[in-house]
């Protein structure tokens, strides 16, 4: 038999081996950071204070606060970590982990981002029923139902991940575990364990693309039939955050994963990686509730009262 030993933990390359770009990018990772956990927890905070916002889609914006939190917070300390003291190794079982959770989020904030879509469309289409559409227990039913297609393809992904046996090289050219960039280590046969990270991705990206395209163009049909002008722009603004988050998410999301492991340029993929690991869920809550009269004026609410 072959002798050969299994890789029992792994070095991440990071962003840069540029001493002179270490300390910038960990100052600009930190303060993506700070913004990213203040913005997020802060909106949840917000939420659960003023009764004002206790309706169905900020009880969605609530949720994707706390994904976009433990989102970012799976990855950024630990590539901060590897840019101030150099602490690039990982063991096997916490990149499995680190796997596990960032895929889970991922997932979740793919769901929820249709849920939201589902729910904009009962507030512009059918607003005289919303109330009984969107009940408090439609929204934590579809909120649990997020949380659970989540981790359950998440433990698809690293299950498929990580049933491959690794004994070559234990470089990831990455700056943490991501699918492809450890995938491409294995020293197994890998293409049918590719062909299922590809067909479940697919499944979970176009079924919530599936469901956020129909109620979009619903909306959209719903919006042309408005008489008043005031009536078009209220519409399209209720929208029109939920809309640019979804573009965003679906275009890096599609262009990471929907493609064979052959295809992937490990450079451009990092770059990719950073904006939806880390710039992603620092901008959600600016996207999606700053703009937010009702959010301004809670805000404005809690500062006065702890004063």
């Amino acid at each position: 038999m072959e002798n050969r030993t299994e890789v029992t933990q792994f070095i991440l390359l990071g962003l840069t081996s540029d001493p002179g770009l270490q300390v910038p990018l960990f100052i600009t990772f930190l303060l993506i950071y700070i913004i990213t956990a203040v913005g997020n927890l802060g909106m949840i905070l917000l939420i659960l204070l003023d009764s004002r916002l206790h309706t169905p889609m900020y009880f969605f914006l609530g949720n994707l606060s706390l994904v976009d939190f433990c989102y970012s917070s799976a990855v950024t300390p630990k590539v901060m970590a590897g840019l101030l003291i150099r602490d690039d190794s990982i063991s096997y079982n916490d990149c499995a982990a680190q796997m596990f959770f960032v895929t889970g989020f991922a997932t979740v904030e793919n769901y929820l981002l249709a849920s939201m879509a589902y729910d904009r469309y009962g507030a512009v289409c059918k607003p005289l029923h919303y109330t009984t559409i969107m009940t408090t227990r439609v929204c934590t039913w579809l909120a649990l139902g997020c949380y659970a297609c989540g981790f359950l393809n998440a433990s698809i992904y690293t299950g498929d991940a990580f049933s491959l046996f690794f004994c070559k090289s234990n470089v990831v050219h990455h700056f943490f575990c991501d699918i492809p960039a450890v995938m491409v280590l294995s020293c197994s046969y890998r293409h049918i364990n590719e062909v299922v990270l590809i067909y479940v991705a697919s499944f979970n990206i176009f079924f919530a693309l599936v469901v956020i395209l129909i109620s979009y163009l619903l909306i959209f049909i719903n919006i042309l039939k408005m008489q008043s002008t005031a009536g078009h722009w209220k519409a399209a603004s209720t929208c029109a955050s939920h809309f640019t988050a979804v573009f965003i998410f679906y275009g890096t999301v599609i262009f990471m994963y929907l493609q064979p492991s052959s295809s992937h340029s490990m450079d451009t993929d990092k770059m990719a990686s950073v904006f939806y690991t880390m710039v992603i869920p620092m901008l959600n809550p600016v996207v999606y509730s700053l703009r937010n009269k009702e959010v301004k004026s809670a805000f404005k609410k809690v500062v006065f009262k702890a004063k």
